[in-house]
């Protein structure tokens, strides 16, 4: 966290993990192995300091994401977000951060619309209000906040849904690592992170969890595979000086394949956070006609 930044903003693109997209954004009838149907759903997260290394100096963090998913893939994905955090760095330093967030994306992926609040302490707000579309070989984004601006990325670039499509889709095909660009509207809203994901073994439904929480006790959830998965974020406008490029932040997670996502672990190379899931709450949805 160095400079705090990352708890106040953890990654808007996988902590919408809680929903998947079956294949090119089917909306009618299940196909034959594909995978189960998004989940409709509010999830509480509780987040704790796991350890420390070096010389970072915090003592604890505690908070709460409250995460809340709506939608289809016929009439596009809603999330709501908020997290907040407070770091406790010793001799009465304490950080408190409040992200908020709201987003929309088209089911193709094709579109995607996000309002994020940041607040640090008594700090006045600082704001990001955008949307990004899908043109062909390029993705042209609109910000209204911080300031009017309009520039392209390279067509290649996913948003947050997609990247977690993408993700369930390699691991379901047998794929150990996958490699994305993903604009997500976070920071000032110009960053695009590099992304390296690594997809471990599949866990069966039926196999005991040393930890249970909600979302291992729902029973719906019995019977579904998930996978441990790490995800590693890049600043693609740095360049390594020599070696490996060492990563801004990586998250860690088991990953549900209807998209729901447990034992929560964010690892920011001076100190690591741990989000284990207090509450789960599925609610109602439309099927797509």
């Amino acid at each position: 966290m160095r400079r705090l930044w990352p708890i106040s903003r953890v990654r808007l693109s996988l902590l919408a993990i809680a929903v998947t997209v079956s294949p090119a954004g089917f909306c009618g009838a299940a196909e034959a192995g594909a995978p189960p149907a998004f989940l409709a759903h509010q999830a509480l997260y509780e987040l704790s300091l796991l350890k420390a290394r070096g010389n970072a100096s915090v003592n604890s963090v505690r908070g709460r994401i409250l995460y809340n998913f709506s939608g289809s893939a016929c009439e596009g994905y809603s999330s709501d977000f908020r997290q907040v955090s407070e770091l406790d760095s010793g001799e009465g330093k304490n950080t408190l951060s409040d992200l908020r967030s709201t987003s929309w994306e088209d089911g193709e992926g094709k579109s995607y619309r996000f309002k994020i609040d940041t607040r640090m302490n008594d700090a006045d707000p600082s704001s990001v209000d955008g949307i990004a579309e899908r043109n062909g070989d390029h993705v042209t984004v609109k910000l209204k906040r911080p300031a009017a601006k309009t520039f392209t990325l390279d067509g290649a670039t996913v948003f947050p849904t997609e990247q977690i499509h993408r993700i369930i889709e390699a691991a379901r095909s047998g794929k150990s690592v996958l490699e994305l660009s993903v604009y997500d509207g976070s920071d000032n809203g110009e960053k695009v992170y590099n992304t390296l994901t690594v997809i471990g073994q599949p866990i069966a439904g039926d196999r005991a969890v040393s930890a249970p929480d909600p979302s291992t006790s729902y029973d719906a959830m019995k019977s579904l595979t998930r996978w441990p998965v790490t995800v590693s974020y890049y600043d693609r406008d740095t360049k390594a000086n020599s070696g490996e490029q060492t990563p801004v932040y990586a998250m860690s997670f088991e990953l549900y394949e209807n998209g729901v996502s447990r034992a929560l672990v964010l690892d920011y190379n001076d100190f690591v956070i741990a989000g284990a899931l207090g509450k789960f709450d599925v609610k109602d949805s439309k099927a797509c006609k």
